[in-house]
């Protein structure tokens, strides 16, 4: 496909009637904060068009595309985009330069929504009378009022539940066509994510880090503070920490003596790598144990003390460490390439005409 899908739901309590999943791309593109992950059918209610004065001027029947003889239109076009771009219902409208690729993302999404619903109404897929009534209870819970609700039939349905009841049916059927062609076989089983984490080391290399904390006493005054008062108020501090026997009590220190900004986190800087660590914190640390808390290091005009909570070597992350994150990065990638693959598939018999 030209677009990457993300997740779907899976539940009918999570569908939603109008929409298919947001494009990958198109939200890398806009730099739209996610997760990243959006639910292809999520429930919600804001798949009610947006005022007139936000709508384009063109008719909201005006086919946008026709997919094996079924005409999509500029209503269905909308609605995806502003489920891309929620936030255009806010700012009265898109982006003028993001627009047109919100736009094509959109058809993508809704030519591809159609093909997947045909090839499941051929394949009669399981969905049950009983099902599709489950379902629209469900979704009619999600309105706050009756009135709300049928003010929602009016504007999307024609006024009539029977319309809204064939969109639960098809959600539905949309559900089931990308569960058992793209979910059921995304599955990373712990065994293909080792011969992954075995074949690539390198993606799981770590270098060497040090988790420490700080204690920096630093010229103040805009550097106008003479050196002599900068050494007295570090001596005093090294007094003080040498006599910590925590992370709690150092950090404690920190809060109340330190210049720098880590200093409202207890001095906590995590984890370091050697790279960002000045030579003479890093000689220091050498030499010293976790739990230890060095004497003053002088760095150019201040001075800084260190303590040591962890090291870690270089070396090979283990499989234990990664594992989760490595299967749930596999899984999207082969849920992609499966989705990418069943567009095709479905393209490659369909008549898909874009107008």
């Amino acid at each position: 496909m030209k677009y990457r899908m993300t997740i779907y739901g899976v539940t009918i309590s999570r569908v939603a009637i109008c929409r298919m999943a947001l494009c990958g791309v198109v939200l890398m593109a806009l730099a739209v904060a996610a997760p990243a992950q959006v639910a292809s059918h999520a429930a919600t209610l804001t798949t009610t068009l947006p005022a007139p004065a936000m709508a384009p001027t063109m008719s909201m029947d005006q086919p946008v595309a026709k997919v094996n003889g079924t005409v999509l239109t500029q209503r269905d076009l909308l609605r995806e985009m502003f489920a891309i771009f929620p936030y255009a219902r806010v700012h009265n409208g898109f982006p003028k330069e993001q627009e047109a690729q919100i736009r094509q993302g959109a058809l993508e999404m809704i030519v591809f929504e159609e093909l997947v619903y045909q090839a499941a109404q051929k394949r009669q897929a399981p969905i049950t009378a009983q099902t599709v009534s489950s379902g629209l209870r469900s979704y009619k819970a999600q309105f706050s009022s009756a009135e709300q609700y049928q003010a929602y039939l009016a504007d999307e349905c024609q006024g009539s539940e029977k319309v809204l009841r064939q969109r639960v049916r098809r959600s539905l059927l949309i559900d089931w066509m990308l569960r058992t062609q793209v979910e059921s076989k995304a599955v990373i089983t712990d065994a293909q994510a080792r011969a992954y984490y075995v074949k690539n080391p390198k993606f799981f290399a770590r270098s060497e880090t040090f988790a420490i904390q700080t204690i920096s006493l630093i010229p103040r005054q805009n550097g106008k503070e003479l050196p002599i008062s900068v050494k007295r108020r570090a001596e005093d501090a090294i007094r003080q920490a040498s006599t910590s026997k925590s992370y709690e009590q150092f950090g404690l220190l920190a809060e109340k003596l330190s210049d720098d900004d880590f200093r409202v986190n207890m001095g906590e800087h995590k984890t370091v790598q050697v790279s960002d660590l000045p030579p003479q914190v890093m000689k220091t640390l050498r030499g010293m144990k976790a739990g230890q808390v060095s004497g003053l290091i002088a760095v150019d005009d201040a001075y800084t003390i260190v303590r040591l909570n962890s090291y870690a070597p270089a070396g090979q992350r283990p499989f234990a460490e990664v594992k989760a994150k490595l299967k749930e990065e596999l899984t999207k990638q082969k849920r992609e390439q499966l989705r990418a693959a069943l567009d095709k598939e479905l393209r490659s018999t369909a008549s898909v005409r874009l107008m």
